[in-house]
């Protein structure tokens, strides 16, 4: 590959490398024209030199640039210089989903759901212009900092009905076996059924912390999607609501007739699985969904057909009254700021996974902000729960402390000093919550030997019972982890 980083390809800055795809390096750069962040995807200078590969380059970025959705990575511009074939393509600040995944092990069946529906839209988007991704996982699924989730990767994307483009064999190949279809591995004809296979494994993948079929070779996995039922999911997460495990099994059907018939209902299916989850309180209510996600499912024009009518009518009582001609250009000006500003709230992403640059708003209830400052982890945003409820139960600002914690200690850089004043409320639950307790022991050790208060972290580690740490193993691995290493930091083994 040509050293690029540094380099200006047309009109794009290449600033540093971001990651490495099987036939493509994918970069940061600044658009000089329009002076915006891009990420520009550069075909391997060995796949350059075959037309085929080249071929299937480029229908990547025609099958991608002709869906415009708020959950897909929007492409700008595909180009070539000097041999070097790129497309510029929207830059998502955040990480992917196989990212939060290794982070944070299994994910809560309410962020497994917000992210279904929200990829669940997209793939209803580009099912409804005859397009097939082909290669939906994990890490094509981008959790961006702005609150939205985003489809990435259009590589294997392929038109239905597209005349035969000999295409199919690269797809098949380039495909990623943990997540392929029963039909793609066969080579058979695609359609969006094999999409929605595929978002079921990822949906497995969330909650249960694996794929559903595992092997030591690609041939071993593929043999399992082809014959083998996945291990039910209650078995693996027995805390997953009944109805959210039956959808996604049902997605994991290895017949195509068996799944949802095809995005869009695959949906409506998740709406109402989203509106009996708000009411037993562990999922997003229906009426908090993007305006994208309600176009997807078809409900959203009744509601814009009535504000669109409430504007008329109210534009045209105002201009029942006799008045001067500028003062009817004034009323319909007024109208279509007002309709203009309900389409922006309308547009505007409820996510739970919310913008962390924007202040945290009060939520419906205490649960929900928790659940928004998980999502969102900023230090405002935990600190909004006891903020906006101070009334409510204590073990919930317990979690808030604890999360606000866990914020200071793996935030990048760390605030250690920070940290101690919600680990020190955490480490005095004792008994009446001993799992928070020990996480809030843990984290003083870590905090104070980081601060080079060597002797009081040996203090608090005295604390900790052999119970204890076996808890924080099981509840916290990531802090658990970081305990071991400081302990030996601090505790060198004798030469």
């Amino acid at each position: 590959m040509v050293q690029l980083v540094g380099q200006t390809l047309k009109d794009y800055c290449v600033m540093r490398k971001l990651g490495q795809g099987a036939m493509a390096e994918v970069y940061l750069a600044q658009q000089l024209s329009l002076a915006r962040q891009v990420a520009l995807k550069v075909l391997n200078s060995d796949l350059a030199r075959d037309p085929v590969y080249v071929e299937r380059f480029h229908h990547e970025a025609r099958a991608a640039a002709a869906l415009v959705h708020a959950g897909i990575v929007q492409i700008y511009e595909v180009g070539e210089l000097d041999g070097v074939h790129f497309i510029a393509q929207e830059y998502v600040p955040g990480r992917n989903l196989g990212e939060i995944i290794r982070s944070r092990g299994r994910l809560d069946p309410a962020l497994a759901l917000d992210i279904l529906r929200q990829v669940t839209a997209a793939l209803a988007k580009a099912g409804s212009e005859g397009i097939v991704h082909r290669d939906i996982k994990p890490e094509n699924i981008m959790l961006a900092r702005s609150g939205e989730v985003k489809v990435a990767d259009f590589g294997l994307a392929r038109a239905q009905g597209d005349g035969g483009l000999n295409l199919t064999q690269i797809g098949i190949t380039m495909g990623t076996p943990l997540y392929m279809s029963p039909e793609q591995i066969e080579g058979r004809t695609l359609d969006s059924r094999s999409d929605i296979y595929s978002l079921g494994v990822t949906a497995y993948h969330m909650l249960a912390g694996a794929p559903p079929h595992t092997g030591d070779t690609p041939i071993a996995v593929a043999m399992q999607h082809l014959n083998q039922p996945p291990v039910p999911l209650e078995k693996q997460r027995p805390d997953v609501p009944k109805s959210l495990s039956s959808v996604i099994h049902r997605m994991l059907a290895k017949k195509p007739a068996d799944r949802f018939a095809d995005p869009a209902t695959l949906l409506r299916e998740l709406h109402e699985l989203a509106r009996e989850g708000a009411a037993q309180g562990w999922a997003t209510a229906p009426q908090d969904w993007s305006l994208a996600e309600l176009i997807a499912l078809g409900d959203d024009r009744a509601t814009a057909t009535s504000h669109l009518d409430q504007v008329m009518k109210t534009s045209a009582l105002a201009t029942q009254s006799r008045r001067s001609p500028w003062r009817w250009i004034a009323a319909g000006v007024v109208g279509c700021l007002l309709l203009g500003g309900l389409l922006g709230l309308a547009t505007r992403p409820r996510s739970l996974v919310a913008d962390a640059t924007s202040g945290p708003p009060s939520l419906s209830s205490i649960w929900a902000q928790l659940y928004q400052a998980k999502l969102v982890d900023t230090e405002a945003a935990w600190k909004a729960v006891q903020l906006h409820f101070p009334e409510a139960d204590s073990h919930y600002h317990d979690l808030a402390k604890q999360g606000l914690a866990q914020h200071y200690l793996f935030r990048t850089p760390p605030d250690y000093d920070a940290a101690r004043a919600p680990l020190r409320d955490l480490a005095q639950l004792g008994s009446s919550n001993p799992s928070l307790a020990a996480f809030g022991i843990a984290g003083l050790v870590v905090a104070e030997a980081k601060l080079g208060n060597s002797e009081a972290a040996r203090n608090e580690n005295g604390r900790l019972s052999s119970e204890m740490r076996a808890d924080l193993q099981r509840r916290s691995p990531q802090l658990a982890e970081l305990l071991d290493e400081t302990l030996r930091d601090i505790n060198p083994p004798p030469r």
